[in-house]
């Protein structure tokens, strides 16, 4: 059956008379929203934590703002001291990116209240479907399938062991205001059921300033399968194609790609899928970019699991194979200039595939975070590779934020080609810590890249075989330790007592001395910067 809705077209382009726009957050994904916002003509408009006072964001906008401690609360989710700030650079508009206050209702009204044009859909529609909760009773009165699970937010463990019981084990602990695998936990039995959700509250209201829970049956061996939407906020939508994102760490994505290869064997899913998105999209009139997550299990069947009313990280397969800036997108529906203008819908046409990879500072044995100092770092180059990052020589990684130290994204006219283009990307890159005068490492960064290597060259992986257990039911993609070195593993606390111990002593009187002669060691980071900045002595 046709549809009724319509193709998104640009009306009058100009890059004359922009008025700054404010991105609250930090990283790469600011530094992504200030490129287009740059090209387009937009003044660009930093904020910085304490912890990233030197960060690359802070240098790459046209103005930048302190607003506090290093602690979120304190910075990136206060919202008196970001709206503070946008009005005295004068902006007009502000961007959130993903995490921090991007899916907060509050901040978008605060926003409008001020007079700021919040980049994203409207409070109401967050509170529709950015509310994990508020989401699924959406679902429920669309006739949608959904994943069983309580109706609503759970007060403590004891009631979620009450719904556990109903719907069966393993279950997850789920945060209501949450995404990015925090506020999540997996429980298998009732006597884990009480800890495990006292810990998810916990971490939930630590990074999303809220610690409501839910509880989702865990359904084995799914696939991920998420929909790309983008909505006028009239009642009108489109979709932009589907990514997979089944191959997941700790319930946080490490592989995305497009097209998903699970659809590929059931294509009337994929229509299927495409258009519940769009009936979800247009239900709640959301405006700008959104995505549809779903369960996919080996039959073909789906079930809705949440809604991302933000950008998503994994936005750049979905860039590569329609040729869209999606923030674009959104900043031009933001100024008036994108209209839905026309009578049929046309998606924005795909083409070839995509896969992306997201480099970690963390131990590939655990995926614990290991961030720490950067000595040097190398990025892949070359035709179809896209490299979304905020870290330099000389950089940092911040313990007080998320690991990821840069998105790596290929696309090539097949799947088999992107994959082959990836390992190459992946084989260019290297990232390495401060080494001490002797030649051994220094500090307590490690990273995920030898991990990533495997992992795209696994024969699960070229065969499309990417069910969320792919690394739990392939123990060597972690075994990057010989057995000899594996018998004398520490343990977690071990490891972080000395990583500890380490910094405090780089810091202290007795650690190396700063040499004052010219015999200072290619890894000083003065002279890394010389370097990356032209200078010279």
């Amino acid at each position: 059956m046709k549809k009724t809705t319509v193709t998104p077209s640009i009306v009058n382009p100009s890059l004359k008379n922009r008025e700054p726009v404010l991105i609250a957050n930090r990283g790469e994904i600011a530094i992504r929203i200030a490129r287009t916002a740059k090209a387009l003509g937009f003044p660009t408009v930093a904020v910085y934590s304490e912890a990233d006072r030197f960060g690359e964001h802070v240098r790459y906008c046209d103005q930048a703002f302190f607003i506090g401690a290093a602690e979120p609360k304190e910075s990136y989710l206060n919202v008196e001291k970001v709206l503070n700030a946008a009005k005295l650079a004068g902006a007009k508009y502000i961007h959130p990116g993903y995490g921090f206050l991007s899916e907060r209702p509050h901040f978008a009204d605060a926003c409008r209240e001020a007079g700021i044009t919040f980049v994203g859909p409207s409070a109401e529609s967050m509170r529709l479907m950015g509310d994990k909760i508020t989401a699924r009773r959406t679902i429920d009165e669309l006739g949608l399938p959904r994943v069983p699970g309580s109706p609503g937010a759970v007060k403590n463990g004891e009631e979620a062991a009450r719904f556990a019981e109903k719907i069966g084990y393993p279950i997850l602990h789920k945060a209501a205001a949450g995404g990015g695998g925090k506020g999540m936990r997996r429980v298998d039995s009732e006597k884990e059921i009480v800890s495990a959700f006292d810990a998810a509250s916990r971490e939930s209201l630590s990074a999303f300033g809220d610690g409501s829970m839910y509880v989702e049956k865990l359904i084995l061996e799914p696939h991920h399968v998420e929909i790309q939407v983008f909505g006028d906020g009239k009642g009108k939508a489109i979709h932009l194609g589907e990514r997979e994102c089944s191959i997941q760490r700790r319930h946080q994505k490490v592989w995305e790609e497009t097209p998903a290869p699970i659809l590929n064997t059931h294509p009337k899913t994929r229509h299927a899928m495409f258009e519940a998105a769009i009936k979800i999209a247009e239900n709640v009139n959301y405006a700008g970019a959104g995505t549809l997550e779903f369960i996919v299990d080996s039959e073909g069947n789906f079930y809705f699991l949440e809604m991302n009313t933000r950008l998503q990280v994994e936005h750049p397969v979905t860039e590569w194979v329609t040729g869209c800036d999606l923030v674009s997108m959104q900043l031009l529906l933001a100024t008036g200039e994108l209209t839905f203008g026309g009578k049929a819908l046309e998606t924005p046409d795909r083409k070839g595939a995509s896969v992306e990879v997201r480099l970690y500072a963390e131990d590939p044995t655990n995926f614990l975070p290991a961030p720490g100092a950067v000595a040097r770092i190398h990025f892949p180059t070359g035709p179809f590779v896209r490299v979304d990052t905020a870290i330099t020589e000389a950089g940092e990684v911040s313990m007080h934020y998320d690991p990821m130290i840069a998105k790596i994204s290929v696309w090539g006219q097949t799947r088999e080609e992107a994959i082959g283009r990836m390992r190459v990307a992946l084989d260019e890159t290297r990232v390495e810590p401060p080494k001490k005068r002797d030649g051994s490492k220094k500090g307590s960064l490690k990273t995920n890249l030898d991990f990533l290597r495997k992992l795209v060259r696994h024969p699960d992986v070229l065969a499309g075989d990417t069910a969320t257990d792919l690394i739990a039911r392939n123990k060597d993609l972690t075994e990057v330790m010989s057995q000899e070195e594996t018998a004398k593993q520490l343990t977690v606390e071990e490891a972080v007592a000395i990583s500890l111990h380490q910094l405090l002593l780089e810091q202290s009187v007795l650690g190396e001395p700063a040499s004052t002669t010219g015999s200072a060691n290619d890894s000083s980071p003065w002279k890394i910067i010389s370097r990356r900045e032209g200078v010279r002595s």
